[in-house]
């Protein structure tokens, strides 16, 4: 029989785990997807039973690190989430959902989320002590923020200008180590901005060098003159 740790990192890699995702349930704009999980799952501050759920961007204009999740018909808000950047080398074509396994008995927890095709995905910061025992219980470092900011999640903040959504943002972030050491969240995560620009590996058809020969030029030009003034300067100082 497989341990629980094999079947976790099997059935991540499916996304799977703990509830089924809804394709058709997924909108560009702001990432809307709908997800059933089967049993239940842990977000930072709180418990969600089985059932369905929405994940979204709150702001996919201005802020892609919010994200918040309601429920099936999203008349109710269960919380506003603080998240990091998250990177796959490879973009899956469905919804990815990564958990942090806990102790027996204990739900898993909702570590990263990932919206279809997207190689940028959020990881859930949560409050400091959560953060450290999810650190030690899966050996890995966890984004986390001060334990008095957790409250700031649940209130029913649905615009990035309401207060606990501006308290959140501006919560100082650190990372949990295994080792229970507190470092700069930049040590061991992405760097909290939006995903860097793809540059083309080609240049477009209509693109040429013309640029960078008139430039050339213009240095020659530059180059000559001042070759040709050094000259006279000292031809005059000769014949003097």
């Amino acid at each position: 029989m497989k341990s629980k740790k094999t079947q976790l990192v099997l059935l991540v890699s499916l996304g799977f785990i703990g509830g089924m995702l809804s394709p058709a349930g997924a909108d560009q704009w702001d990432q809307r997807t709908t997800i059933k999980f089967s049993e239940p799952v842990e977000i930072p501050g709180q418990v969600l039973p089985a059932g369905t759920y929405v994940f979204k961007l709150a702001d996919s204009q201005s802020d892609r690190n919010i994200v918040q999740v309601f429920s099936k018909n999203q008349k109710h808000l269960y919380g506003t989430f603080l998240t990091i950047p998250d990177q796959r080398l490879h973009p899956a074509g469905k919804t990815i959902i990564r958990f942090d396994e806990r102790a027996a008995g204990s739900p898993e927890a909702v570590r990263s989320w990932f919206y279809p095709g997207e190689n940028f995905g959020h990881d859930f910061v949560y409050p400091k002590p959560k953060a450290v025992a999810l650190a030690k219980a899966n050996n890995t470092p966890v984004p986390s923020m001060p334990a008095e900011m957790a409250e700031n999640t649940t209130k029913a903040s649905t615009t990035l200008t309401e207060a606990p959504v501006v308290a959140l943002r501006q919560a100082p972030l650190k990372a949990q180590k295994p080792t229970e050491e507190e470092v700069e969240i930049a040590e061991v995560f992405v760097a909290q901005d939006a995903a860097p620009p793809t540059l083309p590996a080609t240049l477009p058809a209509t693109a040429s060098f013309m640029p960078l020969i008139g430039l050339i030029g213009a240095l020659s030009l530059g180059l000559f003159g001042a070759v040709k003034f050094t000259s006279k300067v000292m031809g005059h100082s000769q014949q003097l």
